[in-house]
């Protein structure tokens, strides 16, 4: 199960380097800090439960703050999205 969380490490790494190169520079400084997290947790060499257990808790976490962020702090409209005003 400890390697399960190296393979999460690698995975953020690596969107923390897209996002940077992209210009995102709050969301790739979230990545590596789970990189961090997670790279922490695969040397602690704990029982395959609390590994299962952190990730339930991470999970749940990520969950209820991306729907609060999608709910009640995400602007409303396409206006300021890029991509959009781009097409038209």
């Amino acid at each position: 199960m400890d390697r399960m969380y190296r393979v999460l490490g690698f995975w953020t790494i690596v969107i923390a380097l897209m996002s940077f190169w992209g210009g995102l520079y709050p969301m790739a400084l979230i990545f590596f800090g789970l990189t961090a997290f997670f790279v922490a947790l695969s040397y602690m060499a704990l029982t395959e439960r609390v590994y299962l257990n952190i990730f339930f808790g991470f999970m749940f976490l990520s969950f209820v703050g991306f729907t609060y962020y999608t709910f009640f702090i995400m602007p409303v409209g396409g206006g300021e999205h890029a991509m959009l005003q781009m097409m038209l």
